[in-house]
């Protein structure tokens, strides 16, 4: 789902085969395509865990000269990978990414993921022809799948955790910003509408005293000030 130009988008935690994706879908009104810097307009494939194969692995592909190379093809994308540590982004470059973003909701979980990081990622970015897809999350608690994982808790402080990531992530002046997630309870993630609910197994969060609506009410809001934002960076 894309809200506004420039982009805010729901961020798949997965990797989708992009010849399948293509093969199927790609003819579809919906499929998502974004238009590159070369003005061509490419689906756009958020890649997790990308670090888990080696950069040349992935070179043979996303390189144009690469033994493999679905480059300049009907195959073609944007593929951006996953930052999580600082040394990933020399591997990205290498490996022929277009860009890297964050996934992760909790600020000082990871390199990439912390706040403070995402100024030195943006100008390393600007500097090789990368994206920089900073990703925002309105909280984050996942003690009912991890319960080890308290101290990654980050408290939705009523949107204020939303809203500063999302102040974070514009002051860096990114073209898209990524938002995990829609739908993700078991992270505690989700933006969509929650009311009151408790099952014997789980105590499900709710935006009280808010209406259920408030944090798709926030993106919004949000995004409407990105796309007003943007309009200033270009003049």
């Amino acid at each position: 789902m894309i809200m506004g130009s420039p982009q805010m988008t729901w961020c798949p935690p997965f990797w989708t085969p992009p010849i399948s994706t293509i093969s199927r879908y790609g003819s579809h009104g919906a499929f998502y395509r974004y238009k590159n810097s070369m003005g061509k307009s490419l689906p756009l494939f958020y890649i997790y865990d990308s670090y888990l194969t080696s950069p040349e692995a992935w070179a043979h592909l996303l390189t144009p000269n690469g033994p493999h190379s679905i480059r300049n093809t009907p195959y073609d994308g944007v593929f951006i990978a996953l930052l999580v540590e600082e040394g990933h982004t020399h591997d990205i470059l290498a490996a022929g990414f277009d860009g890297m973003y964050t996934y992760f909701a909790s600020n000082g979980f990871s390199f990439g993921s912390s706040h403070q990081n995402w100024k030195a990622v943006k100008n390393f970015c600007d500097a090789n022809n990368l994206m920089f897809i900073p990703s925002v999350g309105p909280g984050y608690i996942d003690t009912s799948i991890r319960p080890w994982n308290n101290h990654n808790t980050r408290n939705r402080v009523n949107g204020k955790y939303y809203e500063t990531a999302l102040q974070a992530a514009l002051t860096v002046r990114p073209e898209i910003v990524s938002i995990t997630s829609f739908n993700e309870w078991h992270e505690g993630t989700q933006i969509e509408k929650a009311i009151p609910k408790k099952t014997p197994t789980r105590l499900y969060l709710d935006y009280l005293p808010h209406q259920p609506s408030l944090y798709l009410e926030l993106t919004r809001r949000w995004a409407e000030h990105f796309i007003k934002e943007k309009e200033q960076w270009l003049m």
